[in-house]
C-alpha cells in the first residue's frame, strides 16, 4: 500500500487495529518462558483463528506476530539466524488470516538494549537492527509497518529511519506512557507527536500501559500538536488476579466501547486494543464508533520544535523567544581550548545556565580549528540533550556536520542554517526535509550578500516558492534578517525591521536575527542593542539569538511584549523584575563609598539541597552529582580530599544528600530517566574511588544482600538495571541475576546469598504472574526475606493479591522501599 492510499484509507473515517496478541494466544495454550514467534510457527492454526476473529469483528489492519521478531531479542532464544524467514513467515499467517479483507502490518517493537549515552549500544547499531527486520518484513509482503510500545522516542525514531531507508511504506508509531503522562525515559505526548510526525510517520499515538480512561488527557496532548491521525490502542483495564490466582482483565467488552468514545473526543481517529482486547472487545468498539464522527486531522501547521522531554511553540504574534547562542566558541578561549582538550564541561555549563536565564532554543556550534568538528558536534549533542530539556538549533557550515547531529538529535531541531547559495541550498533542504527539521533561511545567494532590500526579499519570495514546490511548507522556514553593523550602514537597522514586518504581515513567515552585529565597533554596545531588539520585535521579530544572561536584554524584551499586550507577557515581565529584584537586593547603591569599592564577580550563590556542609555555596561533589558530571567527579573528590575531608563523610555529607535530592526531583517530575541515570552513575564512579580508601570501623553490621531478576519469561531489564544501581550507591550488595531467571533459580540465590530482599521485575503484562510463582517458591523452600515487585504494568494492589511485601513505581522508590522494608 502507499502512503497517498493509506492517507485515502485514514480520510475516509475511523481505522480499527487488531486487540491483543499475547494474553489471547496464553489463553489459547500458549506457555511463558518460550519465543512467542517460535512457538506461533509452530501452532499457525491458533494464530490464524485469533486475527479471522479480529477481522470478522472489524478490524481493518493485522498486527502480524513479529513483535519481537528482532535480531537480539531472537538472539535471547538462539533464533537469530532465523531472523529473515520468520518474518516473512509470521507475516504470511497473517494474510491468510486476513484474506483480503485487512491490512498486514509488520509488528516492530523496543530491543531491550539502552542506547548510549545511558547504554552502550550506538544509534547506528539500532539503526541496523531495525532495517534488518524492516527489510525481512518487506519481503514478507507487509502492507504497512506498525513501531509499537515503544518507551524511548530516541529508539523509535531509530526504527523510523530504518525503515524509511529501506522503503516508502506506510507507518504507524505507537508509545506506552507512564502514569505521569510520559515515557519511562520522560518523553511527553506533545513532543513525541512533533518528533514523529516530522520524521516521517503517517499515525502517532500510544498503546498499553493502561486502560481507555488513562489515555484520555494524553489523546487530547497528541491531538493539540497533530497534522497526522493520531492512535489510541489501550489495555482492556489494568490485570488483577481472580481467585484461582489467574490473571484477568477487568474492563469487558462494553465497557471499553464506553470509554473509546471518549478517546474518540479526545481526538483518535485509529483505534484497536492491547493486553486483554478480545475480538469482542473490538466489536464492540467498532459498533460504538459507528455512531460517531472522527474529530477532523489538522490541516493548518504550528511552528513547533521538539527535545526528548519537551517542546516549544513559535508563534508570529506571541513573545519573542530567545535561542541561547553561548554554546558557541567563536570568541571563546576557554571553550576552544576545552574542545581541542576533548572537555565538554563548559559546553554543558552553558546548557544549564541558559535554560535557567530564560532560553527556549539552544544553538550549538562546534566551529573551530584543531578539532574534529563532526565528531565534536555529536558529543556535543549528546551531552547538552543530557543536562537540558530546550530543543536544539544546530549550527554549522559544513552540510556533513547538520546531518550528522540531525540523526542523533532525539526531537525536532532547528538548522542555522541554509541560505539561497544553490550548493548549500541543494545539499540542505533534503537533509531538512529527511529528519523533518525546521530550518533559519538566510537570504544571500549565489552573488553574496544581497546589494538592496528589493533583492533580499526577492531571494526569499524565491525560496518559500521553491520550497513550496519540494512540500516544505512555509511554517518549516524562520527568515534571518541579515543584520548589518550600524557604523557601517546608518540604515541597516531599518532595513532589518522592514524585513521583519515584510515577512510577518506579508508573507505569514517567522523571522530570526543575531542582535550584536548591529553594534559592532560602537561604545557601549548593550545600549544600541536593547533599542533595536525593541525596534525589532514592534516589527514582528520572532525569535532573537543572543545571550540569555545580558539582564538589560531579557528584560527590556520581557517590558517590551508586554507594552504590545502579548499573552502571557505581563506575569513574565513580573517574574523577571521580582527575579531581578531579589539577584540585586544587596548591591551598593549607585555612588555610594560601596559601590566605589564593589569588584564585578558574581556574588556567591546560594546553596541548594542538602549537600552544603556549613558554606553558603553549593559543594561541587554535591553539584556534580545532581548534574551527573561523570567527567569532573574524581577530581573534585581528590579536591575534597585534599581540604581534609575524611572519604566517609564525602559520602555521607554529599553523595548522598545528593542522590536523595535527585531522587526527590524524579518524584516531582522535574527529573527524568536519563538525569536520574547520569547522577547515579556520577555516584557509583565517586563511591567505587573512595571505598578502598574508608576503614572497616570494628562493629559495623554486615552489609545487606538483596537479590534482583527480571522474571520468566521477559526480556526487559532497563527498570532492573537502574534499580540496581541506585542500590549499590546506597551501599547495598546486590545479586543481579539478570533478565528471563526461573522462579526456582531467584530464591535459590537469595537462600545462598543469605539476601534480605528479593526485587522482581516484569514489563509485560503477560509476565506478571511469573512474580506470583516466586512468591510461592519462597514459601515452600521457606525463604524468610522480604519480595518487592515492580514494573510498567505492576501497581501496589497487584503486589497485595500475589503477598509480596512491597512495591515501587521506579528506582528512587525502591532505595526507600528496601530502608523501610529493613528499618
Amino acid at each position: 500500500m502507499t502512503r497517498s492510499e493509506f492517507k485515502e484509507l485514514l480520510d475516509r473515517g475511523f481505522v480499527f487495529l487488531d486487540g491483543a496478541t499475547g494474553t489471547n494466544l496464553q489463553n489459547a495454550g500458549m506457555p511463558t518462558g518460550v519465543c512467542p514467534e517460535q512457538w506461533i510457527l509452530e501452532n499457525r492454526e491458533i494464530m490464524v483463528q485469533l486475527q479471522k476473529d479480529f477481522v470478522d469483528a472489524g478490524t481493518q489492519i493485522l498486527y502480524a506476530p513479529t513483535f519481537t521478531a528482532n535480531r537480539l531479542k531472537l538472539g535471547d532464544y538462539g533464533l537469530e539466524d532465523r531472523l529473515r524467514q520468520m518474518n516473512i513467515d509470521l507475516v504470511a499467517i497473517s494474510k491468510e488470516a486476513a484474506a483480503g479483507r485487512a491490512l498486514v502490518a509488520g509488528d516492530m517493537t523496543m530491543t531491550g538494549r539502552q542506547l548510549y549515552p545511558m547504554g552502550t549500544m550506538m544509534f547506528e547499531e539500532l539503526v541496523d537492527i531495525y532495517k534488518e527486520q524492516a527489510e525481512a518484513l518487506v519481503a514478507g509482503g507487509c502492507d504497512l509497518f506498525v513501531i509499537e510500545t515503544m518507551m524511548s522516542l530516541q529508539e523509535t525514531r531509530a526504527a523510523v529511519l530504518a525503515i524509511r531507508e529501506i522503503c516508502d511504506l506506510p507507518i504507524i508509531a505507537s508509545l506506552t506512557f507512564e502514569a505521569d503522562g510520559r515515557t519511562l525515559f520522560g518523553t511527553n505526548p506533545e513532543a513525541a507527536m512533533i518528533t514523529l510526525q516530522s520524521l516521517g510517520a503517517d499515525v502517532v499515538g500510544m498503546n498499553c500501559s493502561t486502560g481507555p480512561d488513562g489515555m484520555i488527557e494524553n489523546i487530547e496532548k497528541m491531538y493539540s500538536v497533530a497534522n497526522v491521525p493520531v492512535l489510541a490502542k489501550p489495555n482492556a483495564g489494568l490485570p488483577q488476579i481472580d481467585k484461582d490466582g489467574r490473571t484477568f482483565y477487568p474492563t469487558s467488552p462494553e465497557e471499553f466501547a464506553a470509554e473509546g468514545r471518549k478517546l474518540i473526543e479526545a481526538g483518535a481517529r485509529v483505534l484497536g486494543g492491547c493486553c486483554g482486547a478480545t475480538p469482542e472487545h473490538i466489536r464492540k468498539l467498532v459498533e460504538m464508533a459507528g455512531t460517531m464522527e472522527p474529530k477532523p486531522v489538522h490541516t493548518e501547521k504550528k511552528r513547533l520544535l521538539s527535545s526528548e522531554r519537551s517542546f516549544v511553540e513559535i508563534t508570529l504574534d506571541g513573545m519573542l523567544q530567545i535561542i541561547g547562542e553561548r554554546i558557541n566558541p567563536t570568541g571563546k578561549k576557554k571553550l576552544q581550548a576545552e574542545l581541542r582538550e576533548g572537555s565538554l564541561d563548559l559546553v554543558r555549563d552553558f546548557a544549564r545556565m541558559q535554560e535557567e536565564d530564560g532560553a527556549e532554543i539552544l544553538d550549538v556550534n562546534m566551529g573551530t580549528n584543531g578539532i574534529d568538528e563532526k565528531e565534536m558536534m555529536i558529543k556535543a549533542v549528546y551531552e547538552v540533550t543530557q543536562v537540558s530539556d530546550c530543543p536544539l538549533c544546530i549550527d554549522s557550515s559544513f552540510p556533513e556536520v547538520i546531518e550528522e547531529a540531525l540523526r542523533i538529535y532525539p526531537g525536532r531541531a532547528l538548522i542555522n542554517s541554509i541560505s539561497w547559495e544553490t550548493e548549500k541550498f541543494e545539499r540542505l533542504i533534503p537533509i531538512a526535509k529527511k529528519y523533518g527539521a525546521m530550518f533559519v533561511f538566510l537570504p544571500v545567494s549565489d552573488e553574496g550578500i544581497p546589494a538592496t532590500q528589493e533583492e533580499k526579499h526577492a531571494i526569499i519570495h524565491a525560496a518559500l516558492e521553491e520550497c513550496r514546490k519540494r512540500g516544505i511548507d512555509k511554517e518549516d522556514m524562520i527568515v534571518d534578517g541579515l543584520v548589518a553593523t550600524v557604523g557601517a550602514d546608518p540604515e541597516a537597522a531599518l532595513h532589518c525591521t522592514d524585513t521583519f514586518a515584510h515577512c510577518k504581515n506579508d508573507l505569514g513567515l517567522a523571522t530570526v536575527c543575531g542582535l550584536s552585529n548591529i553594534s559592532f565597533g560602537l561604545p557601549e554596545r548593550s545600549f544600541v542593542n536593547m533599542a533595536f531588539l525593541v525596534m525589532a520585535i514592534k516589527s514582528g521579530l520572532t525569535l532573537a539569538i543572543a545571550n540569555p544572561s545580558q539582564e538589560l536584554l531579557m528584560n527590556a524584551a520581557a517590558a517590551t511584549d508586554m507594552l504590545l499586550a502579548r499573552e502571557g507577557s505581563d506575569i513574565k515581565y513580573i517574574t523577571r523584575a521580582q527575579k531581578y529584584k531579589e539577584a540585586h537586593a544587596n548591591d551598593p547603591k549607585p555612588g555610594s563609598a560601596q559601590a566605589a569599592q564593589a569588584g564585578g564577580g558574581a556574588s556567591a550563590g546560594k546553596g541548594e539541597g542538602s549537600g552544603q556542609g556549613n558554606s553558603q555555596t553549593v559543594n561541587p561533589v554535591y553539584k556534580a552529582v545532581m548534574n551527573g558530571e561523570k567527567t569532573k567527579i574524581i577530581k573534585l573528590c581528590e579536591t575534597e580530599l585534599s581540604l581534609g575531608t575524611k572519604p566517609d563523610d564525602i559520602i555521607s555529607l554529599y553523595l548522598i544528600p545528593a542522590i536523595n535530592d535527585v531522587g526527590d526531583l524524579f518524584d516531582k517530575q522535574k527529573y527524568f530517566l536519563p538525569q536520574l541515570i547520569a547522577s547515579a552513575g556520577t555516584m557509583e564512579k565517586a563511591i567505587a574511588h573512595l571505598e578502598p580508601m574508608i576503614e572497616k570501623k570494628e562493629g559495623s553490621g554486615p552489609v545487606e544482600t538483596v537479590v534482583i531478576a527480571t522474571v520468566e519469561g521477559d526480556v526487559h531489564d532497563i527498570g532492573k538495571n537502574l534499580v540496581a544501581l541506585m542500590l549499590r550507591n546506597y551501599g547495598y550488595r546486590v545479586i543481579d541475576l539478570g533478565k528471563d531467571v526461573p522462579a526456582e533459580t531467584i530464591i535459590r540465590s537469595a537462600l545462598e546469598e543469605n539476601a534480605s530482599v528479593v526485587g522482581l521485575s516484569a514489563l509485560m503484562t503477560t509476565t506478571m504472574m511469573r512474580m506470583k510463582d516466586v512468591v510461592e517458591e519462597a514459601a515452600a523452600k521457606g525463604y524468610k526475606g522480604k519480595i518487592i515487585i515492580g514494573g510498567a504494568a505492576v501497581t501496589s494492589s497487584f503486589a497485595e493479591e500475589i503477598g509480596a511485601d512491597g512495591y515501587s513505581r521506579d528506582a528512587a522508590e525502591c532505595v526507600q522501599l528496601v530502608k523501610k522494608l529493613l528499618a
